[in-house]
């Protein structure tokens, strides 16, 4: 996997306020123990409701894609979601591009470790790169998230209430 930023490398409280603003939660697993809601398995992050679980070996990528699928979901959905939260491409392409912003959104992290991360894990896409897909072949995914107000039309992250 290379070395990609891990929840232990940044401010949990940083990471957890993040998820609050969305109305979802921050669990700690701890190290070595099997992370609940993991669709990958070993340090990949996991979801079960409103709540994101990871260790502190999980890369910030893996928690923020997995926050991801929560927070593009209303909350009737998010609320049964345990381990597989969509077999939508569109919601997925949406989780892709919403991760990165996600990333800008957490201190000490920033879009382009997210994309960086992203790739050294193995993401693919058309273009060859995460970045390259986020900037120039995810304009259905960026509408997507506009649609379902969590962009602007300057395609920056929207406030949320939580």
């Amino acid at each position: 996997m290379g070395d990609v930023l891990t929840l232990g490398g940044i401010a949990f409280d940083d990471a957890a306020a993040l998820l609050r603003g969305y109305g979802l939660s921050l669990q700690r697993v701890a190290g070595g123990e099997p992370i609940p809601g993991s669709y990958w398995g070993d340090a990949e992050a996991g979801i079960i409701g409103t709540t994101v679980y990871a260790r502190d070996d999980t890369p910030v990528h893996s928690l923020l894609h997995e926050a991801g699928h929560l927070i593009v979901l209303p909350p009737e959905r998010r609320a049964v979601v345990h381990t597989d939260a969509t077999d939508s491409v569109a919601e997925e392409d949406a989780v892709c591009v919403l991760q990165a912003l996600l990333g800008d959104a957490l201190p000490g992290v920033g879009r382009d470790r997210v994309l960086a991360d992203m790739d050294a894990w193995g993401y693919t896409f058309r273009l060859g790169s995460a970045r390259d897909y986020v900037e120039r072949d995810a304009d259905a995914a960026w509408q997507w998230l506009r649609d379902h107000g969590l962009v602007d039309g300057d395609r920056r992250l929207v406030p949320q209430t939580g």
